[in-house]
């Protein structure tokens, strides 16, 4: 058990001049973990591009590019007041206009029998990467102007599921179930580190759980997935197709891998090995060391977001500090779903895994994120001499 002297030192070990800036830590880390990306991406495509009649390195190009324009919108994001993030017409404008975008995907033609995806010609949105900022947004607002309520019973937070509603259920309705999980998860953990009572949280859990029952075995599809799940082998030429493979790549690569560029199983072993799978291709490449490191650098980012949400919370910095947290949580979650279901540890769920996979739209919301995050930790300083805590 750690005593309050030790606590004390740790804390004074994170705020020591030796120990690097949280910030300036995350920044690293991030631009390691993009660089891999963008290297494992290029090896895991070529084989899809190649075979689609495609440059070898088309998505190599595009992901570079995915970089750059996010690095653009996070450099707009950073220069915008922290106060307008909590504005509440602004965040009714976001929230109606994602409502229509997400209406608007339901009449798109299904890809892969989804509707995620708006064509703007030059690129395909999904609207549900940028739904999970704002949702954060929203609900670190709601708790800290009804904190009374919130301390009271989670049942007094009701005015949140007008919120919270119509995104569920059109985001359900794509169908893209893990971004409703990721979502709705996000925003118990919010509640409950802002004071809703744990006996409540017990209680939705027990609506919840039957809820998740029925529609599993509503949609045959994910019937096929949980079955998959449970026994990866039995069915390899069909449900157990992707997970199967992908296993198979994890034990291919054993300690150090295969070497670069040297995986067999993206010769349309694994289809498009370069987006949800990309751990799996990693895994047979260059090893459990290479795993390893990706899933290390990923967590420093996650603890260095956690400091600077810790930091603020010391500072009652509410909202800030339940925004960050939010960020992290939803960091965590893809990254929990995604490792774990390339692993054969969960069903297989569409999510990509935070700045590593390919795909445009979840580069941009989370290089959006990690921009407010470095915004929080330039200001939370001059926030604090100016006693204006309480502000935010």
């Amino acid at each position: 058990m750690t005593t309050p002297t030790q606590k004390f030192k740790m804390a004074n070990f994170f705020d020591s001049p030796y120990f690097p800036k949280a910030s300036n830590l995350l920044a690293s880390a991030l631009l390691m973990l993009i660089v891999i990306s963008l290297l494992m991406i290029a090896s895991a495509s070529i084989p899809f591009a190649v075979l689609h009649d495609m440059p070898e390195l088309r998505f190599f190009w595009f992901q570079a590019t995915y970089v750059g324009v996010g690095l653009v919108a996070g450099w707009v994001v950073y220069h915008i007041p922290l106060k307008w993030y909590f504005s509440f017409p602004l965040m009714l404008s976001a929230w109606l206009l994602v409502i229509l975008l997400l209406i608007l995907t339901l009449f798109t033609t299904p890809i892969n029998y989804s509707r995620r995806w708006l064509d703007f010609g030059v690129i395909n949105l999904q609207v549900t990467e940028f739904v999970k900022l704002l949702m954060v947004l929203i609900i670190s607002d709601y708790v800290v102007r009804r904190s009374a309520e919130v301390r009271q019973s989670m049942l007094a937070g009701w005015r949140l599921l007008l919120w919270y509603g119509p995104v569920l259920v059109l985001i359900f309705f794509q169908p893209d179930g893990g971004s409703v999980m990721v979502i709705a998860a996000t925003a118990l953990v919010v509640l409950f580190v802002s004071g809703s009572p744990f006996r409540h949280h017990l209680a939705l859990l027990c609506i919840v759980i039957p809820l998740l029952a029925i529609a599993l075995w509503i949609e045959r599809y994910r019937q096929f997935r949980m079955m998959s799940f449970l026994d990866p082998f039995d069915d390899v030429k069909n449900t157990d197709f992707q997970l199967s493979r992908s296993l198979v790549a994890f034990g291919r690569g054993e300690m150090t891998g295969v070497g670069y560029g040297d995986s067999v199983l993206k010769l349309s072993h694994l289809p498009e090995a370069h987006t949800d799978f990309i751990l799996a291709i990693t895994g047979e490449e260059l090893g459990f060391l290479g795993v390893a490191s990706v899933l290390g650098l990923l967590c420093v980012i996650l603890f260095c977001i956690m400091r600077i949400s810790y930091v603020a919370l010391k500072r009652r910095q509410l909202r800030l500090s339940y925004m960050l947290f939010g960020f992290a949580t939803i960091l965590f979650g893809q990254i929990v779903i995604n490792a774990g279901m390339t692993m054969g540890a969960l069903p297989t769920k569409g999510l990509t895994l935070p700045f590593y996979s390919y795909g445009g739209s979840s580069m941009l919301m989370f290089m959006m994120m990690i921009a407010i995050v470095l915004k929080v930790a330039h200001q939370s300083d001059e926030i604090n001499n100016q006693n204006k805590n309480r502000e935010y």
